[in-house]
């Protein structure tokens, strides 16, 4: 069944990997890029993996046989623009499996963390992109990403940077 194209699909909330799971089960092309994050409680620290995208998973399904994904719990709908299902184009799963697998955690080389200074990410989801610091403060930074047009918060200890 991993015939067609990528298309989008919208679980409900913190059901990604059960739904990944279930649909990888049927025999479908699945795709639920995750990230491992440090989560902190009181008493201790932890990695966690979470999805990159929370409530959408990536399917590769034909157009004949996109109705099976609602036989699966945590399934809601399939993403639309301007009508029609969402498509994403292999060359685009392919670099956020490359950017993904690169490294865990994207790494900033900076010589210092002042607003207007400009930097290049040199690892992970974001690695070889140009960035502007917005604004550093404490231990978190705020990125503007001009190619990508989106501006990015980051916790330095995430990035390998501390103070």
């Amino acid at each position: 069944m991993g015939e067609g194209n990528w298309q989008v699909v919208c679980t409900k909330s913190r059901w990604e990997k059960k739904v990944a799971k279930g649909l990888s089960d049927l025999g479908i092309e699945v795709y639920c890029p995750m990230i491992t994050e440090i989560r902190q409680w009181s008493d201790r620290k932890k990695k966690v993996k979470s999805p990159l995208i929370p409530s959408y998973i990536f399917i590769r399904i034909a157009d004949k046989n996109r109705n099976l994904i609602f036989d699966i719990p945590g399934v809601q709908r399939y993403l639309f623009w301007q009508g029609k299902p969402a498509m994403v184009r292999d060359k685009e799963i392919q670099l956020l499996r490359a950017w993904l697998d690169d490294k865990i955690y994207s790494e900033v080389q900076y010589s210092n963390l002042e607003p207007g200074v400009s930097l290049e990410v040199s690892g992970g989801v974001f690695k070889g992109q140009s960035a502007i610091v917005v604004e550093a403060g404490g231990n978190r930074v705020k990125l503007a990403l001009p190619q990508l047009n989106c501006v990015v918060r980051l916790r330095l200890q995430d990035v390998g940077i501390s103070r």
